[in-house]
């Protein structure tokens, strides 16, 4: 199993679509939580729409290959790492899931945490996003924690997972809280630690 899928598929479901912007079958029963009446994504941002098709390409279509290219016309279109910090860093987020290699991976969720330290709680709600800032850190750091697991750096992948831990209280007790959550027990228990 390869927690960055479970994890992500519904984070970036849930991202996407509650900032009104991961295993498959917990990703469709999420994402109908963040759309409105009609099955439209909430979000009134055109670019969180469009990172919101690559997700659904990705994980409900399974068309990885797809959602990389349209990822990455999309990053090219905001301009790279200059572009708005939010869009950065939920492109960024959602493009660690569609690598191969985990250092890209790894890049990408460098990328996106390093985009999040310059989003404001003003800019997400402007986007519609019914989520504060603080929110998206514990992902960030969990899917961080978790790569640096794979490469063998347990150091790094504790240090992330303490700072997942630090901020998990800004969450509610909601769908997306649980999943974080338990992606942050998973986690733990694959580094030898309890939460």
């Amino acid at each position: 199993m390869r927690l960055p899928v479970v994890i992500r598929a519904a984070q970036a479901n849930l991202l996407v679509n509650r900032m009104a912007v991961f295993e498959p079958r917990q990703a469709s029963r999420l994402t109908a939580l963040a759309r409105d009446d009609q099955g439209a994504l909430m979000t009134t941002d055109p670019t969180m729409t469009r990172i919101g098709q690559g997700v659904e390409l990705h994980h409900h279509q399974g068309q990885r290959e797809a959602a990389r290219d349209l990822f990455a016309q999309i990053w090219d279109d905001i301009g790279g790492e200059q572009g708005d910090p939010l869009h950065v860093c939920v492109l960024a987020h959602s493009m660690a899931d569609v690598q191969d290699d985990v250092h890209e991976e790894l890049m990408w969720d460098l990328r996106a945490l390093a985009a999040a330290d310059q989003v404001t709680d003003e800019r997400v709600a402007e986007a519609g996003v019914p989520l504060s800032v603080a929110g998206l850190y514990p992902s960030l750091h969990l899917n961080l924690s978790e790569c640096y697991r794979k490469l063998g750096d347990l150091d790094r992948a504790r240090e992330h997972l303490q700072q997942a831990r630090d901020g998990i209280g800004v969450l509610g007790d909601d769908d997306y809280g649980r999943l974080i959550k338990g992606g942050l027990e998973q986690v733990a228990e694959q580094l030898g630690e309890t939460i």
